[in-house]
C-alpha cells in the first residue's frame, strides 16, 4: 500500500514575531495528489495560535479541534493547552492511533506536539516537520543569521526545500503573530 507524502511545515520565532509556513502539496506515492492544499491555520476563538501540521489530513484536523477545546479550557494558555493536549494522544486509546505532528506557536511560545507526548520548544527558534523538514530547517538555520525577518527567512527556507524535495512545493500558506 502506498503511503501519502508531501508536507513540510516551518516555524521561525524571531524577535517579537513568529511566522509558521507550510507548502501545498500533497502526494500519494509518487503521483500530485492536489498542490494547494492549506496546512497552517488559525486556532482558537480568537485566531491567537497558528499551527501547522504533517501527517495524515483527517488525523491532524482531529488533533487541531482537541487543541482548541483544550485553548478553551485553558484561557487561551498555549503551553498548559498543549501540555494536555499531549496527554491525552498519549493515553487515549482512539487518539494514540493518530498519524501527525504540529507546530503550534502564539506570541510567547512555538512548540513541536507529537503523537509520543513530547511538547518540545525548539532550540533557536526554529522548528520544521514533515518530509521536507529536515530541509527548510537546515536552509532556515543557515539563513537566520543573515535575514532578520522571520516571515522573509521562512519564505526563502521553504523555497529552498522545495528545490530538492520531491514532496514539497512552492505553494505556502504562511500565518505570523506578533508579541
Amino acid at each position: 500500500m502506498e503511503s501519502w507524502h508531501g508536507t513540510t511545515i516551518l516555524g521561525v520565532k524571531k524577535d517579537k514575531r513568529t511566522v509558521i509556513a507550510g507548502d501545498g502539496q500533497v502526494s500519494l506515492g509518487n503521483t500530485v495528489i492536489k498542490p494547494n492544499a492549506k496546512k497552517v491555520r488559525r486556532l482558537g476563538a480568537d485566531g491567537a495560535v497558528i499551527g501547522g501540521f504533517a501527517g495524515a489530513t483527517a488525523d491532524a484536523f482531529t488533533l487541531f479541534e482537541r487543541l482548541e477545546k483544550k485553548l478553551e479550557q485553558y484561557n487561551g494558555q498555549l503551553m498548559r493547552a498543549s501540555v494536555e493536549l499531549a496527554k491525552d494522544w498519549r493515553t487515549d486509546k482512539y487518539l494514540r492511533n493518530l498519524e501527525a505532528m504540529m507546530i503550534v506557536a502564539d506570541k510567547d511560545v512555538m512548540l513541536i506536539l507529537t503523537g509520543n507526548g513530547d511538547v518540545l520548544e525548539p532550540e533557536g527558534g526554529i522548528a520544521a516537520i514533515g518530509s521536507g523538514g529536515n530541509y527548510a530547517l537546515a536552509a532556515a538555520r543557515a539563513l537566520a543569521e543573515y535575514e532578520a525577518d522571520p516571515e522573509v527567512l521562512a519564505r526563502r527556507a521553504m523555497g529552498i526545500a522545495a528545490e530538492v524535495c520531491v514532496f514539497t512545493n512552492d505553494r505556502l500558506t504562511v500565518e505570523t503573530v506578533e508579541a
